[in-house]
């Protein structure tokens, strides 16, 4: 339900600046220009995993799973025009800070630990209407990174784990795909929405003082929401 929320207000902010699309004037996208913009960034995680597996035992506990929850950050976003209507696109923010919560299938959630992450994600942008439009929609798709780091397991996995243990997960390469849009206040200053879907795939292995490891593969694949405002330069 959350994520159809967010997802309605963004596409009901794109409806809202086709409205407006009437609007033109000296507001051209064109071949040099460059746009920064900055916002909040949510980052929404659809997540699936395999079971957790205990020493290579896959039905140590049979449907457990690994959850992620979301986080807000400070999203940044630049586009270079390439030409009129193409643009190169880079999604940056501040770390994103996610809990990991462990569901082990017969009723039972422990609190696993932490990571915090960086997703850059460069996209090829295509910009539909003409140059001289207020209103400028856009769709991407190109590639995404995500490099995990700062991963803690919390007491509570600790203990049943039998001792102080580590995190580790895996980078990942991705697709990513985005859609958003742009309208110009002025020819400089613009508000924006957009979204993107990240291909974000890990492997997660906690190691215990004990001997014991628990390992499964992670699918994130987040749906990511960002408004906020821009400047054109």
């Amino acid at each position: 339900m959350k994520k159809q929320k967010a997802l309605s207000l963004a596409i009901n902010a794109v409806m809202a600046g086709a409205l407006l699309v009437g609007a033109s004037g000296a507001m051209a996208y064109q071949a040099g220009d460059f746009i920064v913009r900055a916002g909040a960034a949510n980052v929404d995680p659809n997540d699936d995993s395999d079971a957790l597996a205990l020493n290579g035992n896959a039905g140590t506990w049979p449907g457990s799973e690994a959850e992620v929850d979301d986080d807000t950050q400070l999203g940044i976003t630049f586009t270079y025009m390439l030409k009129e209507h193409w643009g190169v696109g880079l999604l940056a923010a501040t770390p994103f800070d996610h809990d990991i919560e462990a569901d082990l299938g017969n009723g039972t959630k422990l609190d696993a630990g932490s990571t915090k992450h960086l997703p850059p994600t460069l996209t090829l942008q295509y910009f539909p209407m003409a140059a001289d439009s207020r209103f400028q929609p856009y769709v991407g798709a190109g590639i995404n990174y995500t490099n995990f780091f700062e991963e803690d397991v919390d007491s509570e996995l600790e203990a049943a784990l039998g001792g102080h243990s580590t995190l580790e997960l895996d980078d990942s390469w991705g697709v990513a795909f985005q859609v958003g849009m742009d309208y110009m206040i002025n020819e400089h200053w613009l508000v924006n929405a957009s979204i993107w879907y990240l291909d974000i795939d890990t492997e997660a292995k906690i190691k215990s003082v004990s001997g014991n490891i628990v390992k499964t593969d992670v699918d994130i694949d987040p749906m990511v929401y960002m408004v906020g405002i821009g400047y054109k330069f």
